[in-house]
């Protein structure tokens, strides 16, 4: 439906200097106080539910290929797929990286035919992202050993990101909405994943799970285990 709709010439932003002052006035709420940020995301909340329409569908079949992936063992016995795991990378990087570039090229998410290109190449690149790191971690046992604790206390790192991100970016914090660049931004997240990471380590070498993934399986089973 995203292809057709592209190949219409129909565009998913008509007016972009609305959607600009839309954009504006949503970080001029983000970054006020608890009340205003509550109420922006309510107001967004339309729009979020439009975009499950796509988003959905391509998350339920990205869980396809794991579990296809889960029942060839292709993550348990990485070497016995060193061909598959090279062909991704081959494929996948020029495809995904000239996607990647037609879609932010095009307007990203406004213009139909970037997001169509991106749908399509989006994955090939993730696959080679995947590819990659699979073969460094079983090449380099001491990285994956590195970021094990974070991925076995995924929930609970998850959540706790969506956490430290409202107190630092909204005006619940520092309210630095708005007032950093991108590379700014991407170096605050490298700080906050690179603390996860030691975080995760310390938690796991005194309990089995992390502490949401211990009430999930708690909630669960029905019955309270010990962590």
């Amino acid at each position: 439906m995203v292809g057709l709709a592209a190949v219409l010439g129909a565009t998913l932003v008509p007016d972009e200097a609305a959607a600009v002052d839309a954009g504006a006035r949503s970080t001029l709420a983000l970054g006020g106080g608890l009340g205003d940020v509550v109420l922006e995301h309510l107001r967004s909340m339309p729009a979020m539910v439009g975009g499950l329409a796509v988003q959905g569908p391509l998350a339920f079949a990205a869980f396809l290929v794991g579990l296809a992936a889960g029942r060839h063992r292709l993550l348990a016995a990485v070497p016995a797929h060193e061909d598959l795991l090279r062909r991704c990378e081959r494929v996948g990087y020029p495809i995904g990286l000239a996607g990647a570039v037609v879609f932010t090229v095009g307007g990203g998410t406004a213009n139909l035919t970037g997001l169509m290109v991106s749908i399509v190449t989006a994955p090939l690149l993730a696959a080679a992202y995947a590819a990659t790191l699979l073969r460094l971690f079983t090449r380099r046992s001491r990285v994956a050993d590195a970021f094990a604790p974070a991925g076995r206390m995924a929930l609970t790192n998850y959540l706790a990101q969506s956490l430290v991100c409202v107190l630092v970016f909204t005006g619940v914090g520092w309210g630095l909405v708005g007032r950093t660049s991108p590379a700014q931004t991407l170096l605050i997240a490298l700080v906050i994943f690179a603390f996860q990471l030691v975080a995760s380590a310390w938690w796991l070498r005194r309990f089995r799970y992390g502490p949401v993934e211990w009430a999930l399986r708690a909630w669960t089973h029905r019955e309270r285990r010990r962590n």
